[in-house]
């Protein structure tokens, strides 16, 4: 039996080809991160078969956002396996659903259930909810962590409800962000950002404040085009939480481009967005809706070439004009009617300064000379 140290959810899975597409919307959803995560924590994963899964997301409307309420409930947060159940009997259990506070009530929550025989299974903890059966213990790791595929989706009424989302404009005035949003409408990047909502989007808004800020580039006195590309590089065109923004590899293109990104800077429940000149710190999510998320930041993202003091580099020389190289500051010009003269007086200035060793050398030859002939 492999190792759990390290456990990911999505490569454990990738080794069971009938849990394919139980895996592929683990990954499109994000919940692949925040079960992975939670390291230190005891958890149990109910899997679905391919067939299942279908059930599910056709149950869902195909929505991403109830699928990912509906993984989030089958993500269990304790340890299950046959001998536990049978030892312990029926209990109730929480799941992430109800720890991200999305749940109404408890509704969150799951039933486990002694079943006849060596049966058990687990089941919605509204009443008359019908129990799914456990099938096959996938991987047990005791006490730490189990995948257990069951034979039908855990469901219930409500679980596949999620939140319109409305107006961006209002969401983000609503969230402390105007100022933000009056420059995405006034530069037309809101359009922008609204047609990337249905494709990938997570947008990191600084709120008003953030505008304030001593090294804040002046948004007024900027063009317009420095500042569509000051509002681009707030956003990522692709759907990011802040939970899987922790296990984000390199750099992170923005919507200014691939060469315009970030990196992302994790400690403990703490992210920030580093720009390579400064750091702003994750606040808040506002909307975690698949594929689009919202996020409120302490401080403006700011590309390196638009912040306060940032020179532009000069444009490079033409290639067939070799440039001259300037004069010393300290050289005096030598006026045009002089410098005839002044290059003979240098030349004979040198010959002199030559023909010093030469004589010296004579002189030693004439002595030695007059000593032999004695």
């Amino acid at each position: 039996m492999a190792s759990v140290r390290g456990r990911n959810i999505t490569a454990i899975l990738d080794g069971y080809k009938e849990y394919k597409l139980y895996n592929k919307y683990l990954s499109e959803t994000k919940v692949c991160d925040e079960i992975n995560s939670r390291q230190s924590t005891s958890m149990s994963i109910l899997v679905l078969s391919n067939d299942a899964m279908t059930t599910l997301a056709s149950d869902a409307g195909d929505s991403l956002p109830a699928i990912k309420n509906a993984l989030r409930l089958h993500s269990v947060l304790d340890y299950y396996d046959r001998k536990k159940v049978k030892k312990y009997g029926d209990e109730s259990a929480a799941t992430l659903f109800q720890a991200t506070g999305d749940a109404a009530a408890a509704t969150g929550n799951v039933k486990v259930v002694d079943q006849d025989d060596k049966n058990y299974g687990f089941s919605a903890s509204t009443p008359g909810a019908r129990i799914c059966t456990v099938t096959k213990e996938v991987e047990t790791h005791p006490f730490k962590f189990a995948i257990l595929e069951v034979t039908a989706p855990i469901e219930f009424d409500g679980l596949f409800d999620t939140p319109a989302i409305a107006n961006l404009t209002l969401l983000l005035e609503r969230a402390g962000c105007k100022v933000f949003a009056a420059l995405a409408a006034k530069t037309g990047v809101l359009k922008t950002y609204e047609d990337a909502m249905d494709k990938g989007l997570t947008l990191f808004a600084p709120n008003d404040d953030a505008f304030q800020a001593k090294d804040a580039p002046d948004v007024k006195a900027m063009s317009v085009a420095n500042l569509t590309k000051l509002l681009q590089y707030n956003a990522v065109p692709a759907y990011n939480t802040k939970t899987s923004l922790k296990f984000v590899k390199g750099s992170l293109p923005t919507m200014a481009g691939t060469k315009a990104a970030v990196k992302v800077v994790a400690k403990g429940d703490d992210v920030s967005i580093d720009t390579g000149k400064a750091k702003s710190r994750v606040a808040d999510t506002v909307v975690d809706s698949v594929p689009f998320c919202l996020m409120t930041l302490d401080s403006l993202l700011v590309p390196p070439e638009l912040y306060v003091g940032a020179v532009e580099a000069p444009a490079p020389a033409p290639a067939d004009a070799p440039q001259a190289s300037p004069p010393a500051a300290d050289a005096p010009s030598v006026p045009a009617d002089h410098a005839a003269d002044h290059k003979t007086k240098k030349a004979a200035k040198s010959l002199a300064v030559a023909a010093r060793p030469i004589g010296a050398l004579a002189a030693a030859c004439s002595v030695v000379l007059g000593s032999l002939l004695l």
